[in-house]
């Protein structure tokens, strides 16, 4: 008994004496279990008056914020740079409206056991009117789910959420504008794209493109908007593990896939795309250095001209045409809507469904090549009349083999059309029909 008393005993002390260890070595956790449970709040300020972000990282290099007098962010130190502004609005969020999530002691005479003597993190504030703050950030909490934090000059030490100081501990590379392109896609009036077999260049009427070069061509909208939207989406990738050395000497022995040149209203800005082994590289006019880029860049830029011409041989799309003429031969057709109602030329009132399956393959004409040669006397002729008679197509068709070769008036490109679409086509027109008789009543 005497034996089993005396080891309880020792257990007990051992108990002890490790609490007694954890409590003088862990002194925040334990004044945070005994402090006051309320919130108070650190910061409060209006978002619009912060003029300035001065952020200090432990052992890191000190990053500067400055905003403009048009409102805009820009990075004055370590080097001046524009930024992406989105990055910033969460910054903003934090410290305009900085809650804790308890107060830990009202005056803290030892600063140490919360990291606030050498803080992680500290971030200066800078408001329009010139006044000044400077938050320190800490430790973690032994939770690990929130930070000590307190503001110079102020005794009192709080612990706020872990997510607010991760919106602040943010690096040149996660503010900077990443883009390599910084013209405004609205306004984009040309582009140009050289690679070592072609020169494109697409020229922008209001919303509707066309290539320029090597010839005038109908251009496909929605391949130009694409190769646009490439260009203006192209990031830097920041998270290559090469220095800017070896970038920059990836970049000159690439091989070169393109040069790509965009016009807005500001002026020209031009990028170079060269590809090293299975990684793209990229240096613009208008970001200073060369990075390395997604693969998608590359590849969106290494397109030939069919790719980018439009193959369709009408442009009134889904939209359905006001006036219809057709020439077959000694066939004639003449149709013309009113409404959702189609009338031929001698006034009966037509069959929707047949003249929709003629719409349809009207619509579905297109080219699989574009030939140079093979246009002569024309077979077949159509006319379509749409945009409430603001646009008139006229097409030709004429045999060209086995094939048929089409062309549009006034325009010089050549169609190399399927003769199964065309024989489509006259049959759809053939087998058109005056609307069934209304029942008598």
């Amino acid at each position: 008994m005497k034996l089993r008393g005396l080891i309880i005993a020792i257990v007990v002390l051992a108990g002890l004496t490790g609490a007694l260890y954890w409590s003088n070595h862990h002194k925040p956790a334990e004044t945070s279990e005994s402090s006051a449970s309320t919130s108070p709040k650190v910061l409060s300020l209006k978002q619009e008056d912060i003029s300035g972000i001065d952020l200090k990282k432990k052992g890191g290099e000190e990053l500067v914020l400055s905003r403009d007098a048009t409102g805009k962010w820009q990075i004055i130190a370590p080097k001046p740079l524009p930024v992406e502004q989105a990055t910033v609005s969460p910054m903003l969020s934090t410290l305009s409206s900085l809650n804790s999530d308890r107060l830990v002691e009202e005056k803290a005479g030892n600063l140490g056991p919360y990291g606030l003597a050498d803080p992680v993190l500290e971030a200066g504030i800078t408001e329009k009117n010139n006044l000044t703050h400077k938050l320190l950030l800490g430790d973690d909490t032994p939770t690990g789910n929130a930070v000590y934090a307190k503001l110079e000059g102020d005794p009192r030490v709080f612990t706020i959420p872990s997510y607010s100081k991760t919106s602040l501990d943010k690096g040149v590379n996660d503010l900077r504008d990443k883009r390599l392109l910084t013209v405004d896609s609205e306004k984009i009036s040309k582009v140009e794209v050289v690679t070592k077999k072609q020169t494109i260049e697409f020229g922008r009427n209001k919303d509707s493109w066309q290539i320029v070069k090597p010839r005038p061509a109908r251009a496909d909208g929605l391949q130009v908007d694409d190769l646009v939207r490439t260009l203006t989406d192209a990031r830097m990738d920041l998270s290559a593990s090469d220095d800017a050395k070896k970038i920059a000497s990836a970049f000159a022995s690439g091989a070169p896939v393109a040069t790509a040149k965009v016009t807005d209203t500001s002026g020209t800005q031009e990028l170079q795309v060269r590809k090293n082994k299975d990684d793209y590289y990229a240096k613009s006019s208008a970001v200073e250095g060369v990075f390395k880029v997604p693969s998608s860049l590359g590849k969106g830029l290494d397109k030939g001209l069919e790719d980018f011409r439009n193959k369709k041989l009408f442009d009134f799309g889904f939209s359905d045409p006001n006036k219809l003429e057709m020439h077959d031969g000694a066939k004639s057709y003449f149709l013309t809507r009113n409404g959702a109602d189609w009338w031929n030329e001698s006034g009966k009132k037509m069959d929707v469904s047949s003249v929709s399956s003629l719409l349809d393959k009207l619509r579905d004409l297109s080219a699989d090549k574009f030939p140079d040669t093979g246009f002569t006397t024309p077979q077949i002729t159509l006319s379509a009349t749409s945009n409430d008679g603001k646009r008139v197509e006229k097409v030709m068709i004429s045999k060209s083999g086995e094939n048929y070769v089409a062309k549009r008036e006034n325009e010089p490109s050549l169609y190399q059309l399927d003769a199964k679409a065309v024989g489509e086509l006259v049959k759809s027109a053939e087998e058109m029909k005056p609307a069934a008789a209304a029942p008598s009543k």
